[in-house]
């Protein structure tokens, strides 16, 4: 996700250097948004538009257009129209370019090195706020509470108003503070009489080092020591008893107090001048006398004075009561009264796990550690233990072990015959932990701990090693004194652990004292409005403690405009990235409700979206086209929805009105291979679930955001079947798996980059390269200068530019704001050597190539079928826009799923397949769709399986089969919701999936099912 801001041009000078925005980074993405003090506010709208004139970047062809001001405008079009090159590549990547004009020099030097979008001109641009789809925080520290500044806030609210409770006792751990002392004094009877005292410790050396002047005999004197053994013979001296009390009295402190433990009874005593030692009971407590007085209310001020100067003394006060044997005694020590136990006193940095001074000593703040998982050590839950459920008692060396727990075992009260599974909590924590001379599964790897120098050990070890769950913090990141910092009973941890729609519950039913709400009001305020953001785009299945790094590209965008939301920016352009993604057609609305808040605090919107609803509540629709690549980059239609839809010129429009569709297959199939049916799957909110896949069709696993859709196909059936295949995989949460023995491969086809580097293309993920670079190596000035194919790869030294080693572009890391990629000084951004550029093929060097689109390539390279073959699949999935060369980190995740597609596609593979898909429609038109759609077809024509996760109801109403999950997210879901074709689903009235099915299919247009 890349979140940065530019700013309205000539409107900030060089003065405002030093904003917070320069220095301020949140969770890993750059975060350089004006805040409220960071960056004026316009108070007034300078133009009625956006006015861009003659665009030319990329396939856009001198391009003019206007975005209205304080308006939601929707670009749309087929993929590969233009719409990213207009809305990010010139009128976003402007704002930002303009936006480091007005920082420090330092910035300012970069711009020159900047590329300028290639337009005439654009005026009226505001500050812009760029939220796209893909998130780039991959550290397993960021979270969604500290991606949203939650955390922060919890942070400080515990430091402030958190109970601390000691962790023995459970006793509240609390500092005895003057005015409290005194309160709890003067609540005694009036007329009570006391004395104040502070105790005088009285260890120490009896006779101190020194005796008559000279050195005691235990004091060695040297050349080097003499100096050393003078200083500790004056500490010695000092630490006497006798020298304490006349330390004492020279403070003015004449009279003290001991009391016989015997008789009860206590006594002034007045120190003797000559000996202070010699009225002194060296067994018994000494206390310095401070004060004697009467509870009355007009003594309050000497009370308040005489405790203060208890505790500048040695920290403590005692309240001896003269007429009984009662003793109160205060201390200004944070520590637990009864135990003892100091603690620290709360601090924001004492609940935060990205600091050493608060994260888990054992797991650095991660919440767990690499050691042995139980998982692993017992594989299947269902074995008994007299049948070898811990895996490595079954290994002819350590047979032993399961000798000796059975042993013990019988003495414990376990039963060997019962399922693991069915074992008590107490039994399970004996077989892990021992007792009883049983050391237990602990016990076994500290003892091959010991052994692991041998080559062996460490090779059976990382057999049962994993990421286990700290044993320390128990996953909670924070040391000890952090967790026991509670309010209301929970501690930050508890509350990180609740989902969001539990959190806002939990802060609106919270009623502080009067105290704590005149300290923690504007905390509060600020947590509960964030919830409440949270909950309005549809985030409230999600914990705040879930890692920001496993959220969909959708869900990452709605964090960032849940922010925005909170930041409550006024003047501002928004630039959207379709963020309808991820969204069930049922919260659609929320996302249109908040794109209208935002709006309506006077900011503008742009979006790029294919959605209909959200086209529906545009005030502006900017239709690009009317094709794609070469074919696309001009305005197709600008008006309203309405006006949209009766534009015969706009394919999108024709999709809108009806004239074009997407059409429901005549028939549907019904599996004749079997199907995999799934057990007691229990992995994060799925509520042990029994499905099943059927085999040979095209399956959808819907259901509204949080249901549980990834968890049971990306960490349950993925997991599950390549752990079946001998791949090293996450155990999965589940009883069984059966039937999957009649595929072969299990293909997921995610969201996930294609690369991490710009060397990554379209291309060579295709293998396509190969053949191009043969293509030229075995041109005749090739083969006169001794050229190789790998002297046309950049990804190997020998004919790339070694400056930016193949990648055409160098990154300067800004600091303050998003990494700046910056073009080549050496090549200028082609990659190769100039005398590589020098070998053309058909009068075109390998730099023109990788610039060419896929359709361009198709025909340039007719003669040379093994690269036209692969790229001709590319084009069939409706990505014949894309250009060869075009870096891999550029793509969307839509972009980079259907390459993945193309690949196994063109592969031709003759094995039976499942093939996994996460929400494949990602960025792509109604037009590109159905091309989409033929594809999966000619895989399940081949008689692969197709399962697809997805929302779009042009998918789900083509499937042969439907498991509709829900009925709500996060706890609320889980659950098996519908299962069957879409006509069945659609006459379930539990499933909002069905409920938006009857807009999409007709009663007269119901598919039948055939063999």
């Amino acid at each position: 996700m890349s979140h940065a801001t530019g700013s309205r041009a000539g409107n900030l000078d060089s003065m405002r250097t030093r904003t917070r925005a320069e220095k301020r980074k949140t969770n890993g993405a750059v975060v350089s948004a004006p805040r409220p003090g960071a960056l004026p506010r316009p108070t007034a709208v300078e133009t009625d538009a956006i006015r861009v004139r003659g665009a030319r970047v990329h396939n856009l062809k001198n391009l003019d257009c206007e975005i209205p001001q304080n308006r939601i405008t929707v670009v749309t079009g087929v993929s590969g129209s233009g719409k990213s090159s207009l809305v990010f590549d010139t009128i976003y990547a402007e704002g930002q370019r303009r936006y480091i004009e007005s920082l420090s020099a330092y910035a300012r030097q970069f711009l020159e090195r900047i590329e300028k979008p290639d337009v005439d001109d654009i005026s009226g641009i505001a500050p812009p706020i760029a939220i796209r789809q893909k998130s780039t925080t991959r550290t397993p520290r960021s979270t969604v509470a500290t991606a949203t500044e939650i955390y922060d806030y919890l942070r400080l609210l515990y430091a402030r108003i958190g109970t601390v409770y000691c962790r023995k006792c459970g006793r509240v751990v609390a500092r005895d503070t003057v005015d409290e002392v005194a309160e709890r004094i003067l609540a005694l009877p009036e007329g009570t009489r006391l004395y104040l005292l502070f105790p005088v410790p009285l260890e120490g050396r009896k006779t101190p080092a020194v005796s008559s002047g000279r050195a005691s005999k235990k004091v060695r004197f040297g050349p080097r020591s003499g100096l050393r053994a003078a200083k500790k013979i004056a500490a010695e001296l000092e630490d006497h008893p006798a020298a304490r009390l006349e330390a004492l009295r020279k403070k003015g402190f004449d009279r003290f107090y001991q009391k016989d433990q015997a008789a009860q009874k206590g006594e002034m005593v007045d120190l003797d001048e000559t000996d202070p030692l010699a009225k002194i009971d060296l067994a018994s407590p000494l206390f310095a006398l401070v004060d004697r007085l009467v509870v009355r209310q007009e003594n309050r001020q000497r009370l308040a004075d005489s405790v203060e100067l208890c505790y500048r003394e040695t920290g403590e006060a005692i309240v001896e009561i003269v007429d009984s044997s009662e003793r109160l005694v205060f201390n200004e020590r944070f520590e637990c009264k009864d135990c003892k136990i100091p603690y620290e006193e709360p601090e924001p940095r004492l609940f935060s796990f990205n600091n050493p001074y608060g994260a888990c000593p054992r797991c650095q703040g991660f919440g767990n550690t690499i050691d042995y998982d139980l998982r692993l050590v017992i594989p299947d839950p269902r074995r008994t233990l007299a049948e070898g459920a811990v895996d490595p008692w079954t290994k002819p060396r350590y047979r032993s072990w399961l000798k000796h727990m059975k042993q013990y075992a019988a003495q414990q009260g376990v039963p060997l015959d019962v399922p693991y599974a069915k074992l008590s909590g107490e039994q399970k924590r004996w077989l892990e932990e021992g007792g009883g001379g049983f050391r237990g599964i602990q016990g076994f790897f500290k003892y091959l701990e010991r052994k692991k120098y041998k080559l062996h050990i460490r090779v059976f070890l990382s057999r049962f090693r994993g990421y286990a769950l700290c044993p320390v913090c128990r996953g909670g990141r924070l040391r000890t004194e952090a967790l026991q910092v509670k309010i209301h009973d929970k501690n930050i941890t508890d509350v990180c652990r609740l989902s969001i729609a539990e959190v806002q519950r939990f802060f609106l039913e919270l009623a502080p004292s009067p105290t704590e709400l005149r300290v923690a009001e504007k905390v509060l305020e600020e947590v509960r409005s964030r919830l409440k953001f949270l909950c309005q785009v549809g985030l409230e299945y999600l914990t705040l403690d879930r890692l920001t790094s496993t959220l969909s590209g959708g869900e990452s965008q709605r964090i960032q405009l849940a922010n925005s939301l909170g930041s409550t920016l006024v003047g501002t352009l928004y630039v959207l990235d379709e963020p309808s993604i991820g969204l069930h057609a049922r919260d659609t609305e929320r996302l249109i409700g908040i794109l209208k808040n935002l709006r309506d605090l006077g900011n503008t919107i742009l979006v790029v979206e294919h959605d209909p609803d959200v086209m529906r509540a545009a005030d502006t629709i900017l239709d690009l086209g009317p094709g794609a690549g070469e074919q696309g980059g001009r305005i197709v239609c600008k008006g309203s929805y309405e006006e949209l839809k009766r534009d015969e010129r706009s394919l999108t429009g024709r999709y809108l009105s009806g004239e074009l569709e997407i059409p429901v297959p005549a028939e549907r199939r019904i599996a004749k291979r079997g199907e995999i049916r799934i057990f007691g799957a229990r992995q994060h909110n799925l509520k042990n679930l029994d499905v099943a896949i059927p085999l040979g069709v095209m399956t959808c696993v819907t259901g509204v955001s949080g249901s549980g859709k990834s968890t049971l196909v990306h960490d349950v059936l993925y997991h599950a079947l390549r752990a079946r295949r001998g791949v090293a995989s996450p155990r999965p949460q589940l009883d069984r798996i059966t039937g999957d023995k009649q595929i072969g491969e299990v293909i997921l086809v995610d969201q996930s980059p294609l690369g991490r580097t710009p060397r990554s293309n379209p291309v060579t993920y295709m293998k396509a390269f190969d053949g191009i670079r043969e293509l030229f190596a075995a041109e005749r000035e090739s083969r006169r200068r001794g050229y190789k194919p790998g002297t046309f790869s950049f990804n190997i030294p020998g004919g790339r530019c070694e400056t930016c080693q193949g990648d055409g572009t160098v990154t300067v890391e800004m600091q303050f704001l998003a990494d700046v990629e910056l073009i080549c000084e050496e090549c200028r951004g082609r990659r190769y050597k100039s005398e590589v550029l020098a070998i053309r093929h058909k009068g075109k060097n390998i730099h023109d190539v990788l610039q060419m689109t896929v359709k361009e390539a198709i025909r340039f390279f007719a003669a040379a079928p093994r690269v036209k073959q692969k790229l001709k699949v590319l084009d069939e999935i409706g990505l014949g826009y894309l250009r060869l060369g075009q870096s891999a980190t550029t793509l969307s995740g839509g972009e980079a799923q259907r390459v993945r597609l193309g690949s196994y596609l063109a592969r031709q593979s003759r094995e039976r397949c499942l093939f996994l898909f996460d929400e494949p429609t990602t960025g792509l038109h109604f037009d590109d769709i159905h091309k989409l759609l033929r594809a999966f077809r000619k895989l399940v024509d081949a008689r692969h399986t197709v399962l697809i996760i997805e929302h779009n109801m042009d998918v789900i109403k083509t499937a042969d089969w439907i498991l509709d999950l829900g009925p709500e997210g996060g706890e609320a879901g889980g659950s098996v919701v519908a299962v069957g074709t879409p006509e069945q689903v659609m006459k379930n009235p539990r499933s909002f999936t069905g409920r938006t099915l009857v807009r999409y299919l007709r009663p007269s247009e119901a598919a039948v099912r055939v063999q």
